[in-house]
């Protein structure tokens, strides 16, 4: 009974991810819109995912407890799905859990790349407008490290600097 337990809260973690992936996307497309509006939404749904999945996680460590208190394991191991699947020994269960793990570990790997690709959209974004910002603002150049003098009291007078020797 608690096995199905396990699955069934690995099975809501599923949803929970695939929901926080499909967010991810749609941020994607936000970054490359420049739409802040909606990429503040996006990360306050990001936010209620993750309390979401902090949640489930919780329900996930207790079924796994619980598994592991009916197979007569009464330590409080955190093991994962592949080591718990060795402690199953009916075929059909075993598959059953095998392609949960396999399900969830294929939606956390997609939902890497996605935030992976928009952390470098966000930087590349960052770049951008860190260039264009010193593209409008022109900064002033610096004088080089020896100069003719009649040269640097032409260019004190620009710098608005008091030539104390007139």
């Amino acid at each position: 009974m608690s096995l199905n337990q396990l699955i069934v809260a690995l099975q809501k973690l599923i949803v929970t991810h695939r929901q926080m992936l499909h967010t991810a996307e749609v941020k994607r497309e936000a970054i490359v819109k420049n739409d802040t509006d909606t990429l503040i939404k996006l990360l306050n749904q990001e936010s209620m995912i993750m309390k979401q999945i902090q949640s489930q996680e919780a329900e996930r460590s207790e079924a796994v407890g619980a598994f592991l208190l009916e197979r007569g394991i009464k330590s409080k191991l955190n093991l994962n799905i592949s080591e718990i699947s060795r402690l199953v020994f009916d075929v059909e269960d075993k598959r059953r859990l095998q392609e949960v793990q396999n399900e969830l570990s294929n939606t956390l790997r997609e939902l890497k790349e996605v935030n992976d690709l928009n952390q470098r959209l966000v930087e590349q974004s960052l770049a951008f407008i860190d260039y264009s910002l010193d593209v409008l603002v022109d900064k002033p150049t610096q004088a080089p490290v020896y100069q003719h003098p009649d040269q640097r009291q032409s260019m004190m007078g620009q710098f608005g600097l008091f030539d104390s020797r007139a």
